[in-house]
């Protein structure tokens, strides 16, 4: 969370409604494979190389809890 207090007075200047609005998803995905303890890179990597061709029905599988099932 901190770094997220850091950057408070930067996040005013994200360019645009729509950059703020992926910046608060790019945020969350990494908090949430921290809060499951996975290394965000690792599971960012992982998931980037599996989604084109996973099937959209089928996303549950993409998510940091699974990767940290996968990976124990």
């Amino acid at each position: 969370m901190r770094p997220i207090a850091l950057g408070r007075k930067n996040y005013l200047f994200m360019g645009s409604q729509r950059g703020g609005k992926s910046a608060a998803i790019a945020y969350t995905l990494i908090e949430t494979a921290k809060l499951n303890n996975v290394d965000p890179q690792a599971w960012l990597t992982w998931v980037l190389d599996r989604i084109a061709d996973h099937k959209i029905n089928r996303i549950d599988q993409l998510m940091p809890w699974r990767y940290a099932a996968k990976a124990a």
